[in-house]
């Protein structure tokens, strides 16, 4: 399960990783910052300090009585900053490129790859699902998409993190649909969560407590479905990779490596699909909350 948790130090193989930064802050030392290695020893313990391995990896101060919070670079947070970088990079270079060659000739390459992804966020799902307002909500949806994508990816190369199958990362990403769905909602939305159009009085009680579990319901849904189905595969990769190990036999070995083989490629497409399905799901809560009062009435 290590190979799924989050981590102090980036493992790539047995005996291969790298440690990350330690950075700590307690209101009797203010801030510490060390390398996570000062943890390799018999206790795992430095400076006061106990590094314990479970279902979640945590630093806890062996004093219990102190109030410590840990800030540090763990492998999820590492791979993020990675994949943050790598989207800067790819985006940056796809917009030079567009400088140099202007908008009126061909794409080539790299450039070629994003604008197919671009366009068809843009026409297939943000438009059909935000309406006329769409250009505001366009940047945030295609950073969500391409975030979730990215890191997908990274997580399916051996040694990677499983970022995206963390539940703190699809909560926050959830979070901030939430958010942004309901700061640009307007007074036909919350108009429909206190008096479901065309709801007899008499279903109102019943009714109303159901609209508004269902708000709270979008979101949880949306950080349940992609931390499950990410997990869930790396969890399948890691049990066939095991069988190897555990019936030592030459005969199944290459057998279980074809079926590795196709689970990765599954992965591939699983990626591609929840970074969709997030993304699409966004656009369908934005467009829902903002669509004018005609529109909601047509269930449109």
């Amino acid at each position: 399960m290590h190979h799924i948790i989050d981590s102090h130090e980036w493992q790539f193989t047995e005996g291969v990783s790298i440690p990350l930064p330690v950075i700590l802050y307690s209101p009797d030392r203010g801030i510490e910052v060390f390398s996570s290695s000062r943890f390799h020893n018999e206790n795992h313990e430095y400076n006061g300090y106990r590094l314990v391995h479970g279902e979640t990896e945590m630093i806890v101060p062996v004093d219990e009585s102190r109030t410590v919070y840990d800030f540090s670079i763990t492998k999820n947070v590492a791979c993020i900053i990675l994949g943050s970088l790598l989207l800067i990079w790819i985006f940056t270079s796809v917009a030079r490129a567009y400088k140099a060659r202007g908008r009126d000739k061909a794409p080539r390459g790299l450039q070629s790859a994003m604008e197919v992804l671009v366009i068809f966020l843009r026409d297939e799902v943000v438009k059909p699902n935000i309406g006329p307002n769409y250009r505001k909500y366009l940047p945030y949806l295609l950073t969500l998409f391409f975030f979730i994508l990215i890191n997908n990816l990274l997580g399916l190369i051996p040694g990677g993190a499983n970022v995206t199958g963390n539940i703190a990362v699809t909560m926050t990403l959830a979070l901030l649909t939430f958010i942004i769905t309901h700061v640009n909602s307007n007074k036909h939305y919350w108009k429909h969560l206190v008096a479901p159009t065309g709801v007899p009085v008499a279903l109102l009680p019943i009714m109303i407590p159901v609209e508004i579990v269902g708000v709270f319901m979008k979101p949880f849904s949306l950080m349940l479905r992609l931390f499950a189905n990410i997990t869930a595969g790396h969890i399948i990769l890691l049990a066939l990779f095991s069988l190897i190990f555990i019936f030592k036999s030459f005969v199944l070995a290459p057998v279980i490596s074809v079926f590795i083989l196709f689970m990765n490629f599954i992965e591939i497409l699983v990626a591609f699909i929840q970074a969709f399905i997030f993304t699409l799901l966004s656009a369908m809560y934005i467009g829902s909350a903002i669509e004018d009062h005609s529109h909601a009435d047509h269930g449109h």
